[in-house]
């Protein structure tokens, strides 16, 4: 199937970069993040293997946010920053409808959970559903690290980067 092969989800994490081309490598950046968490923590390679193929999917709701919000060179008021989350509900709601479309394609049950999660915070006060602790899936543990470093090391129209200790 088309949407099962590298190619395809290069594409579609390309699409997802095009709408904002200053975060240029920043979905293959997350996801080397993540394949480097994983193995790090003792993972089977089969969930790294996984959390290659799905993280470069985690923003893929993003395809959807408004340029207007997505491309604000600063700070998101409270409507704005509503807005931006919905990216978490849509990327999950895309991914789940691939899912529904090629069920053999386990790796999209791992990118789903990703897309849904990778911005809840272990103590509960993230988003969308402010779940917390290990109700959190552990692939969207690790990218939302990987996340934050790579926002924190990346330069931003309204940030300079962090360097890799300060980002630590």
């Amino acid at each position: 199937d088309a949407l099962c092969t590298e190619g395809s989800r290069w594409s579609l994490a390309q699409a997802i970069e095009a709408k904002d081309s200053y975060t240029h490598g920043h979905v293959d950046r997350g996801r080397q993040y993540s394949v480097k968490l994983a193995r790090a923590m003792g993972l089977p390679i089969e969930f790294v293997q996984d959390v290659r193929t799905a993280a470069i999917l985690h923003d893929v709701g993003k395809i959807s946010t408004p340029d207007r919000v997505l491309l604000k060179p600063g700070p998101l008021n409270d409507e704005e920053f509503e807005i931006m989350k919905d990216h978490t509900i849509k990327g999950a709601a895309t991914l789940e409808a691939a899912l529904r479309e090629y069920p053999a394609a386990h790796y999209l049950r791992m990118a789903r959970d990703i897309a849904a999660s990778h911005h809840e915070w272990y103590d509960g006060t993230g988003y969308p559903a402010g779940l917390s602790g290990e109700d959190i899936p552990l692939c969207g543990r690790i990218v939302a690290l990987a996340d934050v470093y790579d926002a924190l090391t990346s330069r931003r129209i309204y940030k300079d980067a962090y360097s890799h200790e300060k980002a630590k």
